[in-house]
């Protein structure tokens, strides 16, 4: 027995044929994105526009008593932001402006452990332990409801990837 595996465009369900060229998008922000960044696959002729409907944007950091500690990250036109430059034009402004580099990691930053009910069956990249996987098999239902309480993906015994990622037996 074999088995055939049909590739669709994620944005519209177009099936892609295999000579067909797939463009992969993947989606950084977005208002509904809720565990990170996405991995799409589409059709060329489906991402013809997205240069043309891009706008010119400034994404900026605000530090301030708000943010509890942390920034909040504000979207807006360009247009928008050089406007708030009064006194020299924000070209100029930008160009002489202290740079800023990210913040290093920092050496010995705790990891996470996955072997933990807190934090078992939560996508990573890392290889899943055998203790995880035993984790997430003995107490599935517990770990699911963690998982969809925080808007992440749940796992599904029945999906062969997360069978064979979690040690869940296959249908033969």
């Amino acid at each position: 027995m074999g088995k055939k595996t049909i590739h669709v465009s994620d944005f519209s369900g177009t099936v892609i044929q295999p000579d067909d060229e797939v463009v992969r998008v993947v989606v950084l922000e977005h208002p509904d994105l809720v565990a990170g960044p996405v991995r799409l696959e589409v059709t060329p002729s489906e991402v013809e526009s997205i240069d043309d409907a891009a706008l010119d944007v400034a994404v900026v950091e605000i530090y301030d008593r708000h943010g509890d500690g942390e920034p909040r990250r504000v979207v807006l036109t360009a247009s928008e932001f050089d406007a708030m430059a009064t006194d020299v034009p924000m070209a100029q402004l930008l160009r002489t402006a202290e740079r800023v580099r990210p913040p290093k990691a920092r050496k010995g930053a705790e990891r996470v452990d996955y072997a933990t009910i807190e934090h078992a069956g939560r996508p990573h990249r890392g290889r899943v332990t055998e203790d995880e996987a035993l984790l997430v098999r003995e107490r599935l239902d517990e770990v699911n409801k963690r998982l969809a309480d925080a808007g992440i993906r749940q796992v599904d015994p029945t999906d062969p990837e997360h069978a064979a990622r979690y040690g869940f037996p296959t249908a033969p």
